[in-house]
């Protein structure tokens, strides 16, 4: 290893301790339950909207065995919100797998741990690291675009074996000695950098601990890293809602498919287009009436949103109820898994 790989341990694991983020409600615990469930709510997620949900996720469930025992929909109507709801269906699912096939206990190493449903190389680096002292390397959004930079790593990374180069990078600057404390440390720091110092746009290099050594610094081009050319298209969908009221003003919820937009939670049904929705009115008889359109934004899709409301006892006309579809009453709806936004567009009826 060469002077200047320890320089960059040495400099963060220091910089963590001294100016890092360390009063985080999942720091300072080598709980692997806790450090998982935070590592997975903050995949996408940014830390102030997790600080709101993790300790109500604790609360109801403090502990993987109680995750595994608990009903898929009473963990999705818990995270409603956060967005990305495959992952709280795979945090269900690995809990179950950690209860079944570990005996309660995460495994220590990072392949056990990355085959865990929810679980990249990534996740698993962190979860060792901060638990274990394993010296793993991590490689999010965030430590990406810090090692890029210090590196001057401007190979493109939509390259399978340009992504594997880094991380064999990330993982010869990982510290040697002292790994129960210097690991978690040194892979705290480098989220923290990423998150408070290392910003994607103007970036505060003059407060980094790393300035002297980085390569985009000395070169003037921190906005040039990391570099990936392959970027996806954003696009737009229109959904039309069919929000249907019986007489005692109840709402007819169906489940969304497994795969897909908004799979597996509760939702008005939903038709592509208004010739569709018309149909299912006309079928039950009773009018529509239009409420304001809105648009949901996701990571790559804008989701142009048509509620039509009806008051009308039939069910809607493409389907019968079942455990997957029926009449719901608020006191019911606002316990369920719904979408974020369908939760609050009901809220508003």
């Amino acid at each position: 290893m060469t002077g200047r790989q320890e320089t960059i341990a040495a400099q963060v694991v220091r910089w963590q301790a001294e100016h890092g983020r360390n009063h985080l409600p999942w720091q300072n615990t080598r709980d692997a339950y806790r450090v998982w469930l935070s590592e997975i709510m903050l995949q996408q997620t940014q830390v102030a909207t997790v600080l709101d949900y993790y300790p109500r996720f604790l609360e109801q469930f403090p502990d993987v065995h109680r995750l595994a025992a608990a009903p898929q929909d009473e963990v999705l109507a818990l995270w409603s919100g956060l967005g990305y709801y495959s992952r709280a269906r795979n945090l269900h699912r690995c809990a179950q797998i950690v209860v079944q096939a570990h005996g309660g206990q995460f495994p220590r190493t990072v392949p056990e741990l990355a085959a865990l449903p929810g679980i990249g190389r990534s996740t698993a680096g962190a979860i060792a690291a901060f638990c274990f002292g394993v010296r793993a390397p991590i490689l999010d959004a965030n430590v990406r675009r810090v090692l890029t930079r210090v590196l001057g790593f401007g190979a493109d990374l939509a390259e399978a074996k340009n992504e594997r180069a880094l991380w064999l990078s990330a993982e010869a600057l990982l510290p040697h000695d002292d790994l129960p404390v210097a690991m978690p440390r040194y892979t705290q720091g480098l989220m923290d950098l990423g998150a408070t110092i290392c910003l994607p746009r103007n970036p505060a290099c003059m407060l980094c601990p790393l300035q002297q050594v980085c390569v985009a610094q000395r070169d003037g081009n921190p906005q040039g890293y990391p570099v990936r050319t392959r970027k996806l298209k954003r696009s737009a969908q229109a959904w039309w809602l069919l929000l249907q009221r019986d007489g005692d003003g109840r709402l007819w919820l169906e489940r969304r498919p497994p795969a897909g937009i908004w799979a597996g939670l509760y939702c008005p049904p939903v038709y592509a287009d208004r010739d569709a929705l018309e149909a299912a009115i006309s079928a039950s008889g009773a009018p529509g009436t239009d409420l304001p359109a809105f648009i949901h934004v996701l990571t790559h899709r804008d989701l142009h949103l048509h509620p039509v409301l009806v008051r009308g006892a039939a069910a809607p006309a493409h389907c019968a109820e079942s455990s997957q579809a029926g009449w719901y009453t608020p006191q019911q709806w606002q316990t369920m898994g719904l979408p974020a936004p369908v939760r609050k567009l009901l809220g508003s009826l």
